[in-house]
């Protein structure tokens, strides 16, 4: 019975290690995703600036205002601390 018992242990240690190399690997694919996403973003962006620069401003204009007022009225987060 005892065999059996330490049969189970690896198999659940053998699980938890999969999990770890999983969550890793996770992690590294969701990098590159971000990555991918902000480089095409500022790519795109740098060429409506160059296609069109009056509507870039407007874009910009607006992106800043909003972040500005998100900054202004949300929660406290994780860019405060309590002194």
């Amino acid at each position: 019975m005892e065999c059996f018992l330490q049969y189970l242990d690896d198999l659940d240690d053998l699980y938890g290690a999969a999990g770890l190399v999983w969550e890793h690997l996770r992690r590294t694919i969701l990098t590159l995703v971000s990555l991918t996403m902000i480089l095409g973003v500022a790519a795109s962006g740098v060429l409506l600036a160059l296609a069109h620069p009056p509507i870039a401003l407007a874009t910009s204009t607006l992106l800043i205002v909003t972040l500005l007022y998100r900054s202004v009225t949300g929660t406290a987060g994780k860019w405060t601390r309590a002194g």
